[in-house]
């Protein structure tokens, strides 16, 4: 039998956590809101890309914050022991040409009907003009690294997805 986890011998959290408490609570009644929430009269795979959403801008605000050294190492590595941010998908983003990953299902070419990635990947230069894309898994409107004119660093600010409210603080 597994061990039982008590609250009384988790770690408390590190210096500067308090600092970003209220925005990660903030992303935390997101989480449930969009979980609580009833599925969408659409189409069945709409049911989860605000939950995907969440996702990506709660990893994203604590990956730029610790890539912009405003939160220290112990802090950011509290953050992935505990669930707050995706690991996979911010291991993601270190790598180059992944810098705007919006999830981990676009680059698995398994999930697609065409063994590729997906299509929120491709460059917009390479697409037709007035071909609107949106991705089947998370909703996402193109995470090529070179769509943004940030240079392929990535804003974070969450614009490429289709649903779900920007936070102002976040």
């Amino acid at each position: 039998m597994p061990a039982i986890r008590h609250s009384s011998k988790r770690k408390a959290p590190p210096a500067g956590y308090s600092d970003i408490e209220d925005t990660l609570l903030t992303y935390s009644n997101q989480m449930k809101d969009a979980v609580a929430a009833p599925a969408p009269t659409g189409p069945r795979h709409q049911a989860t890309w605000n939950i995907t959403a969440i996702v990506h801008k709660r990893s994203r605000y604590i990956w730029d914050l610790y890539r912009e050294e405003k939160i220290s190492k112990e802090l950011y590595d509290w953050c992935v022991k505990n669930g707050q941010c995706d690991a996979m998908l911010v291991a993601k983003w270190k790598k180059n040409g992944y810098e705007n990953l919006c999830c981990l299902k676009c680059i698995h070419a398994k999930e697609t009907n065409f063994n590729s990635t997906c299509i929120c990947r491709v460059p917009k230069a390479d697409l037709k003009e007035d071909q609107e894309i949106q991705c089947v898994s998370c909703g996402c409107r193109g995470c090529a690294s070179n769509d943004l004119g940030s240079g392929g660093k990535g804003d974070g600010d969450g614009d490429t997805y289709a649903g779900g409210q920007e936070d102002e603080d976040a």
